[in-house]
């Protein structure tokens, strides 16, 4: 079945000329769908602006069809599920130069779309709106959401992405149309919010921010957003976006600590005060350091991997990667390592020989068969890492 937004054909020789077009989500929404059109057409009325109003319906069950068409809106009907389905079928239908995207569920206001105009005419590419700075009415926004949820993910976003929005899931933005294709949105959910800030952002585009309010809502049903499952995809989305942060920086600071832990055990143990730390802790040392090279190795795939489908942005980090390191330096890198750990391994075996093949003192053979041990596995790792890493590098050229 074809999930894509069914958009009209239009004869661009009648395609009416429109500065900017109004689009609203929609599914359900006959309590509020008129008041929110209505203020909307106000709005561009009063501002001097030629536009239009579009609603994107995304299979409503209580006749908001008929009153979007009742109140001179343009229906476009959406079969795909989610948020951002909804907005992404709206937008592309769209005939204005800007776009103004609003939840239809009378908690924004449209009255603002000459703050948004005036700073896409100044050359933004993205105008969001921010409801911190303009105004946030009692009653409007649950306290969880207000304090933790969005200040926090607007805190992750704006650490990971370097960006400047100040409020990454206010629903009241405007952008160009023809930066809205550049982007190549790919979010089905309530994350194309998150998405469009971090595209944007990595894409170097220009994003401005304008202040806002948000008022109570005036539905009698719960709002679409379900606090904890949205939350969520929000947070998983600005992770799988920064495998810096993913995998990078934690893989990086695992291997610090447990060589910190593995190497300052190896030459014996360590007491601190009544605690002796001995060979048992060396070898949570051990897992640590092998852990996280994993995730160092897992960041250089992901990074690939985002370039190579679109993801990412082109990064040139990563094509002077390529061209430093290759399959042969991996592999020749690898089996060194894993030469010295057979050479370690083989020493040990000297040593239970000289024995006789008896006993020995277990915390004394870990200190020696722990390094071995350790070479060997990092050795294998990068040599299979390595192939992969080829591999992708491969499928990146062609």
């Amino acid at each position: 079945m074809n999930s894509a937004p069914r958009i009209a054909r239009v004869d661009p020789s009648t395609k009416p000329e429109v500065e900017v077009s109004i689009v609203m989500p929609c599914l359900n929404e006959a309590e509020t769908l008129a008041t929110c059109i209505r203020k909307a057409k106000d709005a561009l009325r009063d501002a001097g602006i030629e536009g239009e109003v579009i609603v994107a319906d995304n299979g409503s069950t209580d006749g908001s069809q008929a009153i979007a068409e009742s109140f001179g809106a343009r229906v476009i009907h959406v079969q795909e599920k989610g948020y951002g389905s909804a907005l992404k079928g709206g937008i592309r239908a769209a005939y204005g130069k800007y776009v103004l995207m609003g939840d239809a569920d009378d908690s924004y206001d449209f009255g603002h779309v000459d703050r948004f105009v005036t700073a896409l005419d100044a050359g933004a590419d993205l105008v969001m709106g921010n409801r911190f700075l303009g105004g946030i009415k009692p009653g409007a926004m649950p306290p969880l959401h207000r304090y933790l949820g969005n200040p926090v993910l607007t805190a992750i976003g704006r650490i990971f992405f370097k960006s400047n929005v100040g409020d990454f899931h206010c629903g009241l933005r405007a952008f160009r149309k023809e930066a809205f294709e550049a982007l190549q949105l790919k979010s089905p959910g309530m994350e194309f919010a998150s998405e469009m800030v971090v595209r944007a952002t990595l894409l170097g585009m220009s994003v401005a921010e304008v202040p806002t309010t948000l008022e109570k809502d005036g539905r009698s049903r719960p709002p679409h957003l379900r606090t904890w499952r949205d939350g969520w995809r929000h947070l998983r989305f600005l992770l799988l976006y920064s495998p810096k942060w993913l995998f990078l920086f934690p893989g990086v600071l695992m291997m610090m600590l447990g060589a910190m832990v593995f190497f300052g055990l190896l030459a014996g143990p360590i007491t601190f005060g009544k605690i002796t730390f001995d060979v048992h802790t060396m070898l949570f040392g051990e897992a640590a350091i092998l852990v996280g090279f994993q995730a160092v190795v897992f960041a250089m795939f992901a990074k690939i991997l985002g370039v190579t489908q679109g993801i990412l942005p082109p990064n040139r980090a990563l094509q002077g990667m390529f061209r430093w390191i290759n399959l042969e330096l991996g592999v020749a890198f690898g089996a060194l390592l894993v030469l010295a750990g057979l050479s370690i391994t083989g020493w040990a075996f000297y040593l239970w020989e000289r024995t006789g093949y008896g006993a020995l003192d277990p915390r004394q053979m870990i200190r020696i068969i722990s390094p071995g041990l350790l070479s060997l596995t990092l050795g294998v790792e990068t040599v299979f890492s390595s192939f992969f890493f080829s591999i992708l590098g491969y499928v990146k050229k062609n």
